[in-house]
């Protein structure tokens, strides 16, 4: 928000009603925050968990099958990004575009599962997955391109990462092995791969022409009263959505606590309300973001991108970006089960630190990629394969995370701020907003990916280092006290 108010009094002035509502929006957004880390501590988390715990003791692998495609299914329809991503691209019905990319994560989740169960190392099978989605590229028509490669982001947002992470943890908790803790890590940038093939397989099958987006009216507000009026319309809206979402998710876990968890009333009533603090926190942050920020980080692009010295707005998004992935509901959920799961041996500190760099360095490429016009895969191609030649050569676990922080880090911060404020640049300056704008999320994935495997490299060498041996100490002959003077003995 500091940043925003800076530009805003300097080289990018902003209506005072978009301004307002963004401080509002900003208001908002830390109440929503605090409730929602809350509610996933006491409610996503210990679902997640105790379902995943379970499934690991269940002795027939169809019905493991069965439920973690179920799963993965009702947990995407979830999402109220997916509503987002489904009003961008026309060409395709809503509710098929949703059943797909639903779908997809479904079926990912049950190889994720699959994975942890085989003992299948997460770096071969994203070796094979990544160079089939880039095939697939070659068949789409390249306006299609970033919104497929934004879905992937998109879709694991607050309501799926907690939940999938708890998952994990709950299926390494069974496990004694010594490559369960890095199993736990690695279910989300697997299912983060479902939707990019799913949207990529429409865009073959539809083939949309022209652009898939058109943009809309920023509203801006003249008093008081419009600016009361405009949240009040937005709190119903999201209150509806999230009471939506939340329910499938509650409804299994109520279905497999009366079929197979039955834990006591005391925990239930916890949950319950988590679930709550969950849901009250959800409404909060999206209702903040969605009417507040979105206008904002629209108008904000606008202006920048219309300097002469439009260039500026490349650092300028490399700054936003290394501190708006903070605000990512998720990315406090990440760093929590990281260095409670190592034991403190990967710090939530350095996690943050890894991210807010590599999201800088993908807005900075965000920013001139909508300056230049240049072709998202010219930046994802060798992107993923740095990512993926890493992956050969730091510990495991780092691979794991680093791959499920992509997901993570582009949650609905990303949608609702970085994705409207490239947009507005796009406009400015002329170009297509499908091709160039679309692709931020994809970008805000892919850097985490190498940041935190160098980090890990990092680790690796820091923990081959021989600890210096420092010479012990010469041992003191002992003198009896008697010998010893008074003021000696109180030296002493």
């Amino acid at each position: 928000m500091g940043i925003v108010f800076l530009l805003c009094f300097t080289i990018a002035p902003i209506p005072p009603g978009i301004l307002m509502a963004f401080f509002i929006g900003g208001v908002l957004l830390i109440l929503g925050m605090m409730f929602f880390t809350l509610g996933a501590e006491m409610a996503m988390t210990p679902m997640g968990e105790r379902i995943g715990m379970r499934l690991t003791q269940m002795k027939s692998v169809w019905v493991v099958v069965l439920l973690s495609f179920i799963l993965g299914f009702i947990i995407t329809i979830s999402e109220p990004d997916l509503q987002v991503l489904a009003e961008q691209v026309p060409s395709v019905p809503n509710y098929i575009l949703i059943l797909a990319v639903a779908a997809g994560v479904g079926i990912f989740l049950v190889a994720a599962v699959l994975r942890m169960f085989l003992g299948i190392p997460l770096s071969h099978m994203l070796l094979v997955l990544y160079p089939i989605v880039f095939i697939l590229t070659v068949f789409v028509q390249e306006d299609f391109m970033a919104v497929a490669f934004d879905s992937g982001g998109v879709t694991t947002g607050p309501m799926t990462v907690p939940f999938i992470m708890a998952l994990g943890i709950g299926f390494s908790a069974v496990r004694s092995d010594k490559h369960a803790e890095n199993d736990s890590f690695g279910l989300i940038s697997l299912c983060s791969v479902g939707p990019i093939l799913a949207v990529l397989v429409l865009g073959m099958i539809y083939r949309p022409d022209g652009g898939v987006y058109s943009m809309t009216d920023i509203r801006n507000v003249d008093n008081s009263v419009e600016l009361a009026k405009m949240f009040a319309e937005g709190f119903p809206k999201y209150m509806g959505e999230i009471l939506v979402s939340l329910l499938p998710i509650v409804v299994f876990f109520g279905v497999f606590q009366i079929v197979s968890l039955r834990l006591r009333k005391k925990t239930l009533v916890k949950i319950l309300i988590g679930l709550v603090y969950t849901y009250l926190g959800l409404v909060l942050f999206l209702t903040g973001v969605n009417v507040g920020f979105m206008p904002a980080g629209n108008y904000l692009g606008q202006v920048i991108a219309s300097l002469p010295y439009k260039w500026v707005i490349v650092p300028i998004g490399m700054v936003i970006g290394y501190f708006i992935v903070r605000a990512e509901p998720a990315v406090y959920v990440l760093m929590e089960q990281v260095e409670e799961l190592t034991s403190g041996a990967i710090s939530g500190k350095a996690m943050g630190l890894s991210l807010s760099i590599g999201v800088a360095a993908s807005l900075g490429l965000a920013m001139i990629r909508v300056l230049t016009g240049l072709p998202i895969l010219w930046f994802l191609i060798p992107g993923y394969a740095v990512a993926l030649i890493l992956s050969f050569f730091v510990p495991k676990i780092f691979t794991a995370i680093a791959f499920d922080s992509g997901g993570v880090a582009s949650g609905p911060m990303t949608a609702t701020f970085l994705l409207p404020f490239a947009m507005g640049a796009c406009q400015a300056v002329g170009g297509n907003i499908a091709a160039d704008a679309f692709g931020v999320v994809a970008m805000v994935a892919m850097t985490p990916l190498i940041t935190i495997q160098i980090m890990g490299a990092l680790y690796q060498i820091q923990a081959r280092r021989p600890v210096k041996q420092t010479a012990p100490r010469e041992a003191v002959p002992a003198v009896p006290l008697e010998a010893l003077g008074d003021y000696e003995i109180i030296e002493l």
